[in-house]
């Protein structure tokens, strides 16, 4: 990182003042628990910048996150349920809201930093398709090289945000960003490796949290199933009640991995019966509800919607109004284009182009 007695004199401030004020906010980040991430220690920008007045580097990244038009499009990106007829059902942005709660809880009980885990929380989803997981299956099978909604995140912040300078994030936040997705397997498995922080791993394991229990009141509201229906080896462990499940798991969580910490591999994690419990309640979820024929049928209608865009737009490149590098080649350009769309954008300009599905 650059060296903060190298820093610019504010204009319009005092400038000792300032610099007084930013070695009082870096000490309270150098009395955090020993393997928490630092500005001091961080691997830096891939651009050398001076540092902010008062600022540290992650909260940064947190601030640059939030002012991008992909983080503002998150509010009309489908969780599950596409085109739900309740107000109160979760987006992609809520979702993320909920993720980086409950990042922040455990981040501060463990006291690692909080404003690392909540820049790469509010970052983790910002490359996911419309349609939800719908979207970004049809895109996999539509590039040759595959499509992850969390190397698409990173692509953002990257490349295609700020007109195609990107945000220039810590090395730190990158690396959560992409790491934080995990495979059917189990809530604790590994895609992509595990994140080199603490904060990233953090991150990794509130996903689940967060999206297990918001997407069972979403199914409970949508009549697809019922409280008392979750299995019974979740409910003795976890708790009956949404409420009480996230305090189970957040509490675990937090008391598992103090256990870690003084050992030789220190890491986010759960206790076995918790976590075992977690992933009977998943794939209870995927048998019941991600599985589900209603939610398919409207899956495959946005999968078809998905599928339509990204063939007009790799054939007519010409027509992408921004949110793609004109270096890239027709099908690159096409797919950030259209991943980048809300539900209903790329309904509306599928209906003008012609789709008749």
């Amino acid at each position: 990182m650059v060296d903060t007695l190298g820093m610019d004199e504010p204009r319009g401030h005092d400038g000792a003042r300032i610099r007084e004020l930013r070695a009082r906010i870096a000490a309270r980040e150098a009395a955090l628990e020993p393997l928490a991430a630092r500005e001091a220690t961080s691997a830096g920008r891939a651009r050398p910048e001076p540092p902010d007045p008062l600022r540290l580097a992650f909260q940064v990244d947190r601030d640059r996150i939030i002012h991008t038009r992909a983080f503002r499009r998150l509010k009309h990106k489908t969780q599950v349920f596409v085109a739900p007829d309740s107000d109160h059902v979760v987006t992609r942005m809520t979702h993320t809201i909920e993720v980086q709660q409950i990042a922040r809880t455990v981040a501060r009980a463990l006291n690692l930093n909080e404003d690392l885990t909540e820049a790469i929380a509010l970052g983790h989803d910002l490359g996911h398709t419309p349609f939800g997981h719908a979207g970004e299956e049809q895109l996999a099978a539509l590039l040759f090289e595959g499509f992850r909604h969390n190397e698409q995140s990173l692509r953002i912040v990257d490349l295609l945000e700020r007109d195609g300078a990107g945000l220039n994030l810590t090395v730190e936040t990158r690396d959560g960003i992409l790491k934080h997705s995990k495979v059917r397997e189990s809530v604790a498995a590994e895609a992509w490796g595990t994140a080199a922080t603490l904060e990233g791993q953090i991150v990794k394991l509130a996903d689940s949290i967060a999206y297990l229990n918001h997407d069972i009141q979403d199914a409970i509201r949508a009549g697809l199933i019922r409280e008392g229906e979750l299995p019974e080896a979740a409910r003795s462990v976890l708790g009956a009640e949404h409420s009480r499940r996230i305090e189970t798991l957040v509490t675990d969580c937090v008391l598992a991995t103090l256990a870690t910490l003084d050992g030789d591999a220190p890491r986010i994690t759960l206790s076995e019966p918790v976590l075992a419990a977690t992933d009977r309640l998943r794939e209870f979820m995927f048998d019941r509800v991600y599985l589900h024929e209603s939610t398919l049928r409207e899956a495959r209608r946005g999968q078809a919607i998905v599928a339509f865009l990204f063939e007009h737009y790799a054939a007519h490149p010409d027509e992408i109004v921004g949110w793609s590098r004109a270096q890239d080649p027709p099908w690159r350009r096409a797919a950030d284009y259209v991943s980048g769309m809300t539900d209903g954008f790329a309904a509306r300009r599928a209906r003008e182009l012609g789709f008749a599905g």
